[in-house]
C-alpha cells in the first residue's frame, strides 16, 4: 500500500524547496554574501534530494510492507528540518551556534537511507 501521508509530506516539501530555491536565487543576493548564498543553496539541494527520497519511500510502500519504510521517510523529513533548516537559518543569521545542528540532520538522512535499504533487502515476494 502506498504511504499517502509520506506522499503528502513530500508534496509539501517539494513546494517549500521550490519556494526557498527561488528566494535564494532572487531575494538573498541583496542581503547575503556569496558564501552564505552558497550555504543556503546547499540546503535547498539536500531539501530536494530528500523530498525525492520521501517520494521513493512512499511508492515503495506499494510493494513493500515494512515499518522501516515509515521510519526512513520520517528520518528523511527530520533530516530536512535539521540539515537544510540549519543551513537556511545560518544563511539568514550567520550565527555559528547553528553549526552543530547540521550534522545531526545529515545523520538522520544517513540512517533513513540505511533503513530504506534494509526494508528493500528484507522484502520477500509472496
Amino acid at each position: 500500500m502506498m504511504k499517502k501521508g509520506l506522499l503528502l509530506l513530500a508534496a509539501l516539501n517539494g513546494f517549500l524547496a521550490v519556494a526557498l530555491g527561488a528566494f535564494g536565487a532572487h531575494g538573498l543576493k541583496n542581503i547575503a554574501s556569496p558564501e552564505l548564498i552558497a550555504i543556503f543553496n546547499l540546503g535547498v539541494d539536500y531539501h530536494f534530494y530528500h523530498t525525492f527520497a520521501i517520494i521513493a519511500v512512499a511508492f515503495a510502500g506499494h510493494w513493500i510492507s515494512s515499518k522501516l519504510l515509515d521510519w526512513a521517510g520520517y528520518l528523511f523529513f527530520i533530516g530536512i528540518l535539521l540539515f537544510s533548516g540549519s543551513l537556511y537559518l545560518y544563511a539568514f543569521t550567520g550565527a555559528k551556534w547553528i553549526g552543530p545542528i547540521t550534522p545531526m540532520g545529515g545523520g538522520c538522512m544517513l540512517i533513513g537511507w540505511i533503513l530504506f535499504a534494509v526494508a528493500i533487502a528484507k522484502y520477500q515476494k509472496d
